[in-house]
């Protein structure tokens, strides 16, 4: 078959979709990524994909913006001739659903996470629900990567019982991301991955940082992942800049591979509001670190509070820092037992082959109708 992904960032399919990726071109699929070109366009011709640019505005709300999209992408639909369309992101899922409604083309959507408009109040959480009811009516398929989110969609009626299936997020690959022995004990290393959004959490660590350095000053809290992202939550550098590893966090700047990082922390913090399935988490858990994150949709499906790491209150630096200290507070064994505990709960339901897996059973049900 043609097989055509879209997603709003060329590196998500890279990142996040290799497995996927892979299988199809293994089963003998052409495909071809449709996403904004962002320096990851290579990578996918190098792993055996067509790449086409798509313009978009990923943070913007307007109503022209997405008309204009969903014209672009029936228009890209309308060129590539597509048997199946798989999506990734919000604006992708809504408006290529559109375009692939228009059209006649088979279109799966993969809700990764619900986003700003479901944390911006009642009002521009009711026009997304809109939105998502019009665009998801009819679709065979909607994939979601935590139940919580699943959950929503059909108490409010977005979607019916039939077309939902669970995904243990992403998938990872646990070759890849191989189980590493925790640092040695020396002041412990908090490692939050993320882009620099409020939304993720990340003005509440560094309020938690100052807190625990208070009492614990030579406790380290590093930050890594991009600043200046497409989001209306985008943290200010000159905000950053104002950090001191000596009483805030150690910000770290961004990097292709997050393992040595890992491998050099003691705990993975992600404090956010909402998730879809966290793959800082994932990838963490994978390497056998100790994991905390605010009680939410998402991160709760990663996190077992008290066996593989601790839950904190959302929106809280004084909740998050009290879980930070609980953590410094056990003993070497209690930590290493943690690590061994996130390690197997990836083993036994995140791996990689679940999502393949599910993708192949998806694409037979919705390609025989």
């Amino acid at each position: 078959m043609r097989v055509l992904m879209t997603v709003n960032t060329a590196w998500n399919i890279v990142n996040f979709r290799r497995p996927l990726v892979e299988h199809l071109l293994a089963a003998g699929h052409d495909v071809t990524v449709l996403a904004p070109a962002d320096g990851a366009e290579q990578t996918l011709r190098q792993m055996g994909c067509a790449f086409v640019p798509l313009r978009m505005n990923a943070k913007g709300l307007s109503p022209v913006d997405g008309w204009r999209l969903m014209r672009r992408m029936k228009r890209a639909f309308q060129e590539l001739n597509p048997d199946l369309v798989l999506s990734f992101t919000i604006k992708n899922n809504l408006f290529g659903a559109l375009a692939a409604k228009s059209l006649r083309i088979a279109f799966i959507p993969n809700v990764t996470g619900l986003g700003t408009a479901f944390l911006s109040g009642p009002a521009l959480q009711k026009v997304a629900e809109t939105l998502y009811r019009r665009c998801f009516q009819d679709l065979p398929v909607v994939f979601f990567q935590n139940e919580d989110d699943q959950a929503l969609f059909l108490e409010r009626g977005l979607i019916r019982a039939h077309q939902a299936r669970l995904l243990p997020g992403s998938g990872i690959d646990l070759q890849r991301f191989q189980a590493t022995p925790l640092p040695a004990d020396t002041p412990p290393v908090f490692l939050m991955i993320a882009r620099l959004i409020r939304d993720k959490g990340v003005l509440e660590y560094a309020r938690a940082a100052r807190i625990v350095k208070q009492t614990v000053p030579q406790a380290q809290f590093r930050l890594l992942g991009p600043l200046g992202a497409e989001n209306r939550t985008a943290i200010p550098p000159e905000t950053v800049a104002e950090w001191s590893p000596r009483v805030d966090v150690d910000y770290l700047g961004e990097t292709a591979d997050v393992r040595p990082h890992i491998a050099a922390a003691h705990c993975v913090v992600l404090p956010s509001y909402r998730e879809g399935a966290p793959r800082t988490l994932i990838e963490a858990a994978a390497m056998a670190r100790p994991l905390i994150a605010t009680d939410v949709p998402g991160c709760r499906a990663v996190v077992q509070n008290g066996v593989t790491g601790f839950l904190c209150q959302l929106q809280s630096a004084e909740s998050l820092a009290r879980s930070c200290q609980e953590f410094m507070a056990l003993v070497p064994e209690q930590k290493r037992s943690m690590a061994l505990a996130s390690r197997q709960k990836m083993e036994r339901e995140f791996d990689k082959s679940v999502v393949v897996s599910a993708y192949q059973q998806a694409i037979r049900d919705v390609t025989a109708k």
